[in-house]
């Protein structure tokens, strides 16, 4: 117990005096939460940036103008200059250019499709996706409702909307719990594997072997630093986001450090398998980088996975770092027990078991 208790204290100093340890485990990953927060974590800021040319200069196209401006989804601006509209369109500085042709009132008054003021020509850019799906089809409900406006139009069937409250989550609540998987893979992952492998080649491992220290006792104490490590390390991130942010942890904080518990030991498990197979520390850094770089971008780490393509989300879906970033976020942001969340439990516990076990038989000492 003593020598346990040395090798755990002995391992949190050398974390405590390696600064890039922890510049690389703590300060850059919450500098990249808050740049990602500050810049995309207000939620959904869709807007339309549209130019109006307006060549009718009537009291029908003043209203047509004043109908558009009620969206708050369009940003308007009105000019007299075509040309500059479209070079400005054609750089992408604006996504809609709508022409209101002269002759735009006659049409109106006279209640005619044929006449030459009757349609308004709307350019666009046919690569913006948002364009072609939230653009057009709102110039095409404000011409649609003018014009049942305009003939004294009444609908036969409508729309009855009831409001129902649901939660209002912006990205940063969906990158916050994701920022903490990745902190826990980061450093169990890549820092075992390196720590691991550059001891065997000081010789640091043969010399452990050769006093009367028991294995088990050398990784007990190594689970328990990095378990204090990530522990604080997760509690300083979401209080971080939630000072900064006003990120929220809804569920329980003892099945969150449940779940961070559980993602430490698996991703040692795997870090210990990487520095079985490095043969030096400088081959541990590339080997961990090639299996934690696509888990970052595959995991649901930064994007969902439902965004991802079909065939992928199934590979995906095996992932230990998808299962962790997942039961995160669900504890933080919609409060879910463990019985909702023991799926996920149940995938790292076997990512966990069997990397341990391969781990074991494949671990050495020199």
């Amino acid at each position: 117990m003593k020598a346990y208790r040395q090798l755990t204290l002995a391992q949190l100093r050398l974390f405590g005096r390696n600064r890039q340890v922890l510049f690389w485990t703590l300060v850059f990953p919450i500098f990249f939460m808050v740049m990602l927060g500050s810049f995309l974590g207000k939620g959904d800021s869709t807007s339309l940036s549209v130019t109006v040319i307006d060549q009718d200069q009537t009291t029908a196209s003043k209203a047509l103008l004043s109908s558009m401006k009620q969206l708050s989804i369009i940003k308007l601006t009105e000019s007299t200059d075509l040309d500059t509209a479209m070079k400005d369109l054609k750089h992408g500085d604006r996504q809609l250019v709508v022409a209101v042709p002269k002759g735009y009132e006659a049409a109106v008054s006279a209640k005619s499709a044929s006449m030459q003021g009757s349609k308004l020509t709307v350019y666009y850019d046919e690569t913006s996706q948002t364009t072609n799906q939230i653009g057009l089809p709102i110039m095409s409900q404000i011409a649609d409702g003018i014009s049942k406006q305009i003939v004294g139009y009444t609908p036969v069937i409508t729309i009855q909307s009831e409001a129902v409250q649901s939660l209002n989550l912006k990205y940063i609540d969906f990158l916050v719990p994701g920022i903490v998987a990745m902190m826990i893979m980061s450093n169990n992952l890549n820092g075992v594997a390196g720590q691991i492998a550059s001891w065997r080649e000081r010789g640091i491992l043969r010399r452990l072997q050769s006093t009367p220290l028991q294995p088990r006792s050398f990784i007990a104490a190594q689970i328990t630093a990095r378990l204090v490590l990530n522990g604080a390390q997760a509690i300083i991130v979401l209080l971080i986001g939630s000072l900064i942010f006003g990120t929220q942890v809804n569920g329980s904080w003892i099945l969150l450090l449940m779940f961070v518990v559980l993602g430490t030991l698996t991703f040692m498990s795997i870090g210990f398998i990487i520095a079985a197979l490095a043969k030096t520390p400088e081959s541990a850094g590339p080997i961990a980088g090639f299996v934690s770089f696509p888990l970052l971008f595959l995991g649901g780490v930064f994007f969902p996975i439902k965004n991802m393509p079909d065939w992928l989300q199934p590979v995906v879906k095996l992932l230990p770092i998808s299962h962790l970033s997942t039961a995160l976020r669900q504890i933080m942001n919609v409060g879910a027990s463990f019985t909702d969340m023991w799926p996920e439990a149940a995938l790292l516990g076997g990512w966990m078991l069997v990397a341990f076990i391969i781990a074991s038989l494949t671990f050495k000492w020199e």
